[in-house]
């Protein structure tokens, strides 16, 4: 048994644990080890802080996105609403411009009909008292020739315009 090299390691292991436990190692380890626990448990709540923190920012986040989602949504319904109100507008002008501009070429064409009547009828008197006075004063001689037609020519004249 003592020349069994498994026997010594087990006394050497034996001695070791001895003077491990008489200088206090153990004490040591143990304070190591909650050293080190009670410094994973920081760790794991510094963690746990963040990841809450982190949430919050992403649910603050999430809730900014949809106000501005929102808003773009107003503003697009919003531009659209003006685009129509200008397109109405655009369109009533528009047809007030046509109604004035066709009111003002029908009073074109209704004073160009009158001065083409009043021309017609300038004409036509013309030519009556240029034929009124031809035929009397072919028929009818001297000084009565003279008045009846001088007569005769105004009041034509004073009818026709």
């Amino acid at each position: 048994m003592f020349s069994q090299p498994e026997f010594w390691v087990a006394v050497a292991f034996v001695v070791l644990m001895a003077v491990f436990a008489y200088v206090g190692v153990h004490r040591t380890v143990l304070t190591a080890l909650d050293h080190r626990g009670e410094r994973i448990k920081a760790e794991l709540d510094d963690a746990r802080r963040l990841k809450e923190e982190a949430a919050k920012l992403l649910a603050e986040y999430k809730a900014r996105h949809a106000k501005a989602e929102a808003e773009a949504q107003e503003i697009i319904a919003s531009a659209k609403a003006e685009a129509e109100r200008i397109a109405s507008e655009a369109k009533a002008k528009m047809e007030d411009f046509v109604v004035r501009r066709t009111k003002t070429a029908e009073g074109k064409i209704a004073l160009a009909e009158a001065q083409a009547v009043a021309d017609v009828r300038a004409a036509a008197a013309n030519a009556a008292v240029t034929a009124a006075s031809t035929i009397l004063s072919q028929t009818v001689q001297g000084s009565v020739a003279d008045d009846l037609l001088a007569k005769g020519i105004a009041e034509v004249k004073a009818k026709l315009n």
